[in-house]
């Protein structure tokens, strides 16, 4: 049954609270149509991203508008070219990362990732080694896939995946590949299945965006 937007506003406002990262009294939810807006301020850009992954767990949220702004505290001493060397270290820590291809600029807290990675999860995951940084205001990823010029080779990658995370869901769906752009469509039976599916043309190398029109059963 379709939940009404008071409903929804609810659900997500408990989801919030239950979310221990965000401190939830400084979040405000609008609903409208089942468009959920976040409003307010938080210490960090790590609790504006976690407030946003809140709202879309909530069933019958159908898009989030995160309009929450981030106000980092004061913290004497702190600069940008501190901030730029964190964000260094960070990627140079985390293992999915290929740091040596990605160039940082940080102005005013904010921080901009330039260059180019081989998938999606690696240019996910160089956003995520930071997202939690003390002092970061914001995160702008213009980080590019290198796309593959073989459409039948991302394919079957994709697909020769599929049967190995999705299992049975493989054979039900439809690959297709245009300069490294991914369409994924067909019939899944759960939202893990769909997450498996989506995952595997995320994770094969060459692919530079997946469009989504898979529907659960």
């Amino acid at each position: 049954m379709k939940k009404t937007d008071a409903e929804i506003k609810q659900l997500v406002s408990e989801e919030l609270k239950w979310d221990t990262r965000i401190k939830e009294t400084n979040v405000g939810v609008g609903v409208d149509n089942g468009v959920v807006t976040l409003t307010g301020t938080v210490g960090s850009y790590g609790e504006r991203q976690a407030a946003q992954r809140a709202a879309h767990r909530v069933a019958g949220v159908l898009d989030v508008a995160n309009d929450i702004q981030v106000k980092v505290p004061g913290s004497p001493g702190r600069t940008d070219s501190e901030l730029a060397q964190q964000v260094r270290r960070a990627l140079e820590w985390d293992v999915f990362v290929p740091e040596q291809r990605i160039a940082t600029t940080v102005s005013d807290g904010w921080v901009t990732l330039e260059g180019e990675v081989d998938n999606l999860d690696q240019r996910e995951a160089a956003e995520k080694a930071i997202r939690n940084l003390t002092g970061l205001a914001g995160i702008v990823n213009n980080l590019g896939v290198i796309p593959s010029a073989f459409a039948g080779d991302v394919r079957r990658a994709i697909e020769s995946a599929l049967e190995r995370h999705a299992a049975r869901e493989a054979y039900h769906l439809s690959v297709q590949v245009k300069g490294g752009r991914v369409t994924l469509a067909g019939t899944v039976g759960s939202f893990a299945e769909k997450k498996a599916a989506l995952g595997a043309a995320r994770s094969t190398n060459g692919v530079v965006s997946v469009e989504d029109h898979l529907r659960i059963a």
